[in-house]
């Protein structure tokens, strides 16, 4: 088996959108069938024996922290603070800094995917690849379009905006080895997803998708925070009680 990675999981956004139906909270702190979005992931990570988790942190990030403090649900909880915005890219890139593993598992905080995340640690390590990209089947104008080979090589990708020939979404969840990571400048603000992954497929990136036949729960809009709410309490997902 492979090493256990440390996690990120970006969660600096402001949430601009939700306020109307989720309060001034930062977006991963909205409440989902009374507890904050975000316990979805890190109970789901305590489920897969992982360890220690670096929270990206940025808008109110002190609601987080005195939320969960250095621990929850059996993991070490760390802490990256954005002074200011930095991005998908920027946000990992600072984040890095403080992961000790030789790949890092970076997770969206405003979305949920019921994934095997055991087999996505360990195709990425098995596969030699720089990046592996969890995908889920789809296509939507305002999520990561993937374009996949058969063999699961990714060969275009965009944020967003569909892609010609694209059946897949990103479900905001991906295998990074740490040293490509480091390459990203610091302290810059930039997209993992509009920039960075466009420039290592064009440099000659490995990046591999990891398909999972199901559906990425997100709360970034007032109505698909309202439909993960129904999706939840009709146990949709029936290990979250």
């Amino acid at each position: 088996m492979p090493q256990i990675p440390d996690v990120v999981i970006l969660s600096g956004g402001l949430g601009t959108r939700m306020q109307g139906v989720a309060g001034d909270v930062p977006k991963p702190m909205a409440q989902i069938g009374g507890r904050p979005f975000i316990e979805l992931l890190l109970k789901q990570l305590q489920r897969y024996a992982f360890t220690t988790v670096i929270l990206s942190v940025g808008y109110k990030h002190n609601t987080i922290r005195n939320y969960f403090r250095e621990n929850a649900f059996a993991l070490k909880l760390l802490y990256s603070v954005e002074s200011s915005p930095l991005g998908t890219g920027g946000a990992l890139r600072q984040a890095v800094e403080q992961v000790t593993t030789d790949a890092v598992l970076m997770m969206n905080g405003d979305s949920y995917t019921d994934l095997d995340l055991s087999g996505l640690v360990e195709a990425h390590a098995n596969s030699l690849a720089d990046v592996t990209v969890a995908v889920v089947p789809g296509s939507r104008n305002d999520a990561g379009s993937v374009v996949l080979q058969q063999d699961g090589k990714i060969v275009a990708f965009a944020e967003k905006r569909m892609v010609a020939d694209s059946l897949y979404l990103s479900a905001g969840i991906c295998m990074l080895n740490r040293d490509l990571v480091s390459e990203i400048p610091p302290a810059v603000k930039i997209s993992l997803e509009e920039q960075l992954f466009p420039q290592w497929l064009a440099g000659g990136k490995s990046i591999r998708g990891f398909v999972f036949e199901g559906q990425c729960i997100d709360i970034g809009t007032p109505e698909r925070y309202r439909m993960a709410q129904e999706l939840l309490k009709n146990g949709a997902f029936s290990d979250h009680s």
